[in-house]
């Protein structure tokens, strides 16, 4: 089970609920090819525990503008539809494990 897809039409349904990591991303950015795979490997670890998604911000600008992502990749972790976390910038898969095991306590 790979990240969740997501857009304009399921975005706030899927973050609404328990703890979502979601990976602001774009198909042209080099630092975004190197986060992809952690969190990609990270939404088969978590499954059950943690919603992983992924949003193009090429696809869905509205978005990206509404959490105020300037730089890619960008990763917020969301509480119950608010956001409890921003990194900006390639994350290493101990740091989010950490953070995302911080949000579920």
């Amino acid at each position: 089970m790979g990240a969740v897809v997501l857009n304009k039409e399921n975005f706030d349904q899927t973050i609404s609920q328990g703890v979502t990591l979601v990976d602001f991303w774009a198909p042209w950015c080099g630092p975004c090819k190197i986060q992809l795979p952690i969190v990609e490997e990270l939404a088969g670890e978590l499954n059950g525990k943690v919603t992983i998604a992924k949003i193009n911000v090429d696809e869905n600008p509205e978005l990206a503008a509404l959490y105020s992502v300037q730089s890619i990749p960008t990763l917020l972790i969301f509480q119950n539809g608010e956001v409890a976390e921003r990194m900006v910038g390639v994350q290493s898969k101990e740091v989010l494990i950490e953070k995302l095991t911080q949000a579920i306590a």
